[in-house]
């Protein structure tokens, strides 16, 4: 299995069968190397509503015939724009071909704001648990850091984490680097940051405050074999 990170949230991991891509943000997100005509995603895993975590998933969608697994309202109202999803809820789990998808609670906000300057409510959000080919990764979202997450890692021992460090809208370094130490995951991937001025932060800083746990800092489009 490959994984590799392109920017802001965008996670994609490689299986011998399946392209799955969490919170495809891509046009509009300047630090990206992912283009929307080249992606033919399978299945497509969403956090939350808001609009930088969304971003290209209908035309994605569309386009490659992928299935959307995204929180209940979520679904509801892709599937309005014609995409085929799966909507799940915080504490759930559900077991595809591909492998099993669990949401656990994350503590943000969730809506999807249109073109007419509506802002729909898109339910809660949450993180990801991705089991795949025997590996567990863990998806954060947005969120702030809480104590279930120690709670998280003890019952479903993580692979790899992904943790926003953005702050502003999300934890910071700090709080980040104590998520670390609640969750005890093999690895971890700093996320959310750098992509608009509230949430630019230098990735070194955080890493140099987890102690006794491995960070890695990806570079966009870079991948590794998990």
């Amino acid at each position: 299995m490959q994984i590799s990170y392109h920017g802001h949230s965008i996670v994609k991991i490689m299986t011998g069968n399946y392209m799955i891509i969490i919170d495809p943000f891509i046009t509009g997100n300047k630090l990206t190397d992912l283009v929307v005509g080249d992606e033919k995603p399978d299945i497509i895993v969403l956090t939350h509503g808001h609009n930088d975590h969304v971003g290209d998933t209908v035309a994605l969608a569309k386009a490659s015939d992928a299935l959307v697994i995204a929180t209940f309202e979520l679904a509801v109202y892709l599937g309005w724009q014609g995409v085929k999803t799966h909507g799940m809820n915080i504490g759930g789990a559900c077991t595809f071909d591909f492998g099993t998808v669990k949401y656990t609670q994350a503590f943000h906000s969730s809506s999807y704001e249109t073109e007419e300057n509506d802002i729909i409510y898109t339910g809660m959000p949450a993180g990801i648990l991705l089991t795949v080919e025997g590996k567990t990764i863990y998806h954060a979202g947005d969120t702030a850091v809480f104590g279930d997450m120690e709670m998280i890692g003890k019952r479903h021992p993580i692979d790899v984490a992904f943790l926003p460090i953005g702050d502003n809208f999300t934890m910071g370094p700090e709080d980040a680097a104590y998520a670390v130490e609640l969750l005890n995951p093999q690895v971890t991937v700093p996320i959310h940051f750098n992509t608009f001025p509230p949430i630019e932060q230098d990735p070194e800083v955080f890493k140099e405050l987890v102690t006794n746990h491995a960070v890695k800092i990806m570079q966009v489009g870079e991948s590794f074999e998990c």
